[in-house]
């Protein structure tokens, strides 16, 4: 029986140009999830040429509200907007298809080339591929850095957490968490001492109180979510033994998805140290050519979690019979899963309380904080990586002059000549080919 139709779901409507059947939007979304190259940024910017320029299903307003939205949250922004965009067109249905069909493809496709990556890791063309492009990630990442930079780095005050939250990363070696609450301390201290400059009227209650939502909604999400989080780790506890591997990464990706404030590059420097430092699942160079697949196929690019659940855990005994590949395929999928659920939370139980937090001055200065201490995470990656690249090994030997002339070139190609990141790297591969059968 098809439900009645809501007030709320009637003004929903009347927001889009035209909407889509669920059916023309399924196949949208799985067209999307093979198509969505050029990280975040492209992946916004093809959603917007889609849905709001070509197909007239969204307005440019909502879509403006909906990313606004999803920058708010910690967590792959592009991933959040695809669901919050599916929720806006079709509920709840809606938004799991969306946000579902646009990881899916990346997550299969990681798994097989964490296979690939497994069996001729030590093939000459792997590592001369692998050694071409790491170079211009490098370029990529401090290219982020500025975009997110020029953002968020808005007064002195921001500019120097950033440089705090890099200085204590590279030079004290501090964990990502503690980075992170220093960062909210900060930021909860600036605005007890400019409250007077920055007093709000009452108009936060009246705005709140018109962003109301279902109690019923609420809980039958947040229920439901709670308990396809905790099914699963129950279960990997229970098979596996909390020492396990299994049991470990549903528990780091889980924080990691609900620490990381600033998309993907906010995730990474947290994945790196706790993955490569604490937990040693792989290498600092392995993580960078996981980082160098994530470039260069469709999908968010936090989907690297994937191709560290599979190398973190594919020599895991399955249930007693020893199968590397499937062994690796349940990390990887492990790891997707944790990572992702919150993510599709906080978009499922509704708009209304982000627009609510958006009222309070308070949470709002410390989430700026927040995102200023990303911005020096990102450096701090992007130097930590530069110098595994450039003195791969150890400052006592020459450094790579091959590798450093490719950052310096897709630095200029980023920065001046305005190139995408795919054409970056089409061309980091034709380099490879040339390495590879001329050089």
């Amino acid at each position: 029986m098809k439900p009645s139709q809501s007030s709320s779901d009637q003004t929903l409507n009347h927001q889009f140009i035209s909407v889509p059947s669920l059916s023309e939007a399924f196949r949208f979304w799985f067209k999307l999830g093979f198509i969505s190259f050029g990280g975040p940024a492209g992946q916004i910017a093809t959603m917007h040429q889609e849905l709001v320029e070509r197909k007239n299903w969204i307005s440019e307003e909502n879509f403006l509200h909906a990313l606004n939205y999803c920058m708010l949250l910690p967590g792959p922004e592009a991933q959040q907007l695809a669901t919050y965009l599916g929720w806006l067109m079709h509920r709840t249905w809606g938004g799991v298809i969306a946000g579902v069909l646009f990881i899916l493809p990346s997550l299969l496709l990681f798994i097989g080339l964490s296979w690939v990556y497994l069996i001729f890791g030590e093939q000459a063309w792997l590592i001369t591929l692998f050694d071409t492009v790491k170079p211009a990630v490098i370029a990529i990442i401090f290219f982020a850095a500025y975009k997110m930079g020029k953002k968020t780095l808005t007064t002195p005050s921001l500019t120097t957490v950033c440089l705090m939250t890099f200085i204590a990363l590279l030079v004290l070696n501090l964990p990502f968490p503690l980075v992170i609450l220093g960062a909210s301390m900060a930021g909860l201290i600036y605005h007890k001492v400019n409250r007077s400059k920055t007093v709000k009227a009452e108009l936060e209650v009246q705005l709140a109180s018109q962003a109301k939502l279902s109690p019923q909604h609420f809980f039958k999400i947040g229920l439901s979510g709670l308990l396809l989080w905790l099914i699963p780790f129950v279960l990997l506890i229970s098979a596996f033994g909390w020492g396990n591997t299994y049991s470990q990464m549903s528990w780091f990706f889980t924080k990691a998805a609900l620490l990381t404030f600033g998309g993907a590059y906010a995730v990474l420097p947290y994945v790196h140290q706790a993955s490569v430092e604490q937990f040693q699942w792989l290498t600092s160079t392995q993580i960078l050519d996981g980082l160098a697949l994530g470039e260069v196929t469709p999908g968010p690019l936090i989907m690297i979690v994937a191709f560290v659940g599979f190398l973190g855990s594919f020599k895991q005994e399955l249930l007693g019979i020893e199968n590397l590949f499937w062994a690796g395929a349940l990390g990887a999928i492990v790891a997707t899963w944790f990572t992702f659920l919150p993510s599709f939370m906080f978009i499922l139980l509704g708009a209304p309380l982000v627009e609510m937090s958006k009222q309070y001055d308070k949470l709002n200065q410390i989430l700026k904080f927040i995102t200023a201490s990303v911005v020096g995470m990102i450096l701090h990656l992007g130097s930590f990586f530069m110098i595994h690249v450039y003195w791969p090994k150890g400052f006592t030997q020459h450094p790579e002059l091959i590798s450093i002339g490719i950052t310096l070139i897709s630095l200029y190609l980023l920065f001046i000549r305005r190139w995408s990141i795919m054409q970056i790297i089409g061309l980091c591969l034709l380099f490879a080919s040339i390495r590879l059968f001329v050089l």
